[in-house]
């Protein structure tokens, strides 16, 4: 029997990366993060979300700082000039998969 679970779980792990860049255009934390992707229908797990955050950090990708003003104290994360920049480009790549993929889908040559 084929399990559509997982290989949809596979799927998913491919786009996260760009889905996380993409909400981070605008500085936000791991929670508001998180709702955002949910609002959007792309739901993220926290064991899932904060290993990532972490990982794009450790490579330069993301930037973040505390802020506690108005309440406890926050992680706020937004991208840097190499996140931007790698956003850019994920988001071309994805356009151009999705359109080969759209076809290939379909039936249609190019």
């Amino acid at each position: 029997m084929v399990d559509v679970a997982k290989h949809e779980q596979d799927l998913r792990k491919g786009v996260l990366v760009l889905a996380v860049l993409s909400q981070l255009r605008e500085e936000q934390y791991g929670y508001s993060l998180r709702q955002a992707l949910q609002e959007r229908g792309m739901p993220i797990e926290e064991g899932t979300l904060y290993p990532l955050l972490r990982r794009l950090e450790t490579q330069g990708l993301l930037a973040s700082r505390w802020l506690g003003e108005n309440g406890p104290p926050r992680r706020y994360y937004s991208l840097s000039a190499e996140g931007a920049e790698l956003y850019r480009e994920l988001s071309a790549s994805w356009a151009s998969l999705a359109t080969v993929l759209s076809h290939l889908l379909e039936g249609e040559k190019r």
